[in-house]
This record gives C-alpha cells, structure tokens and sequence, in this order.
C-alpha cells in the first residue's frame, strides 16, 4: 500500500507533498487522462455498451477504476469484467452523470476518490478543441520563453502518438500583419490523424498551466518550403513508428466516431 510503483502513483504523491502547487495538480490530471484505466464493469461489456459497476459510498456514487490489472484483481479478489480505456474517455463518459470516480481504492498508495464536478472538468479539457484560424507565416524563429511543462506534455503526448505524422517541428513564428506566437507543425500527418494530433497539442497546452496560452497547429509535408524554412530553426519531436497495424474501433472507446455507451 505504501509502495509508489506506476506513474500515477509518483504524481499522486507530488501533490500530495505540496498541496497548493498548482502545475503538480496539472501533471496528476494529465496521468489520469493519458492513461489506460480498468474500469470495473457489472457484467461483460456487450458490443459499444458499458455497464460500470457504479458503487453508493458516503460521499456519493462512484465507479471505480485502476491503473493496472493486477490492482483490479486485488480489489476484486479474482477475475472481473473490465474494460481498459484511456482516462479521458472514461472522464467523457461520466461527464453530466453526477458519478465520480474512485482511483486504485484499497490497492495502491494513490487511492482517492474524485468527485464528479472533476470529472465534468477533465471531459470539458478533452472537449475544447483548438479553433481554426488563417494566417499566412513570413518568418520562424527558435522558440523561446515556453515553459518546460509544455515541452514536457508534447514530448510525453507525442511519444505516444506512433504512426500519426512522421515528426513535429516547435518554432516561434511572425505573421504577415505583425502578429508573434508559437507553431507546432506535424510532418505527413496520416490521413484522418489531423483531429487527434490537434487535441494532443491542446491537451498539453491545457495541462502545462500556461493562462490565456495559445499554440498554433499546422500540417505540413516534408516537401513543403515551409517545412524547410521551420526546420533550420526548430525543436523537432520525432513521433515513433506504429508497432503493427491497428483495427479502428478494436476496443470499445478507441474509435472516435464510436464511443462507448454507458447503461
């Protein structure tokens, strides 16, 4: 119980440490919602639907999930229905249910249990989407002045987007009309990747803590002049290749255009 094993562990007892530090906070969230959860099912998902096993405590109903299988079996004290999805879909799906969550409860020193107003706020993170704007580039720049919390958060989201784009390039750039920012441009985004990517980019700015931050996203190809002209001053992230080819919507939650129903 006392043995700090998994990364959720690690953040939980960040916070823990110091309570009031607001980043640490931030990075516990991000664990939770990059993460793979066991959530504990009432019986055999069937098809796209998910029963949770919801649980009435004293301080309101949860269900319960874990950040390994091994923990579940220990809760449970033997084999169990579970469906492992990532954090975010599960905070997705109980979003508006008055239903909050119960983290490795009884099994891991990062039990705790997260009321739903939480769980309203990491679907509501996953929901805001960056916004399309048109702007014509003139001139990249190194980046400079981020914070490595962002750094961090792209290097750490990007690692785990295998087989999306081929690479990422970080510049500061100038637009024609005066205004400065930041870009993040993926390099041959696969076709269909462009949403997931963005969300990534967005996800990370959110959980870095940087207020009223913006990062523009772009898409380029390896052969675009663009491309060239950012890469001569740009922190590259190379995105790993995919392990073996992936059937969309193998799990329940893993197709965006499907997402799991709860009953």
């Amino acid at each position: 119980m006392t043995e700090i094993t998994s990364l959720l562990d690690a953040a939980h007892a960040a916070v823990h440490a110091d309570p009031e530090n607001e980043a640490l906070r931030l990075r516990f969230f991000e664990r939770l919602a990059d993460g793979e959860m066991f959530l504990l099912l009432e019986r055999e998902a069937r098809g796209d639907t998910l029963d949770p096993k919801v649980f009435d405590l004293e301080d309101g109903r949860f269900v319960l999930v874990f950040d390994r299988e091994e923990r579940l079996a220990a809760f449970t004290g033997g084999i169990a229905p579970y469906a492992a999805l990532p954090g975010r879909v599960i905070a997705g799906l109980l979003k508006g249910q008055g239903i909050g969550l119960g983290v490795n409860l009884g099994v891991a020193p990062s039990e705790m249990l997260l009321p739903p107003e939480a769980m309203d706020w990491l679907a509501e993170t996953r929901d805001e989407g960056p916004e399309e704007v048109q702007a014509l580039p003139e001139q990249f720049h190194p980046p400079k002045g981020l914070p490595d919390a962002l750094i961090e958060g792209l290097d750490a989201k990007l690692a785990r987007a295998a087989g999306l784009a081929s690479g990422a390039l970080l510049a500061a750039v100038t637009y024609r009309g005066g205004r400065r920012g930041h870009m993040l441009a993926f390099l041959d985004a696969a076709s269909g990747a462009e949403p997931a990517l963005a969300r990534a980019a967005s996800e990370a700015l959110v959980f870095s803590g940087i207020e009223a931050g913006e990062l523009d996203v772009a898409f380029l190809h390896s052969a675009d002049p663009a491309m060239v002209a950012m890469a001569r001053v740009a922190l590259r992230f190379d995105l790993p290749e995919p392990e073996a080819p992936a059937t969309p919507g193998a799990a329940p939650g893993m197709d965006p255009k499907r997402p799991p129903r709860l009953v």
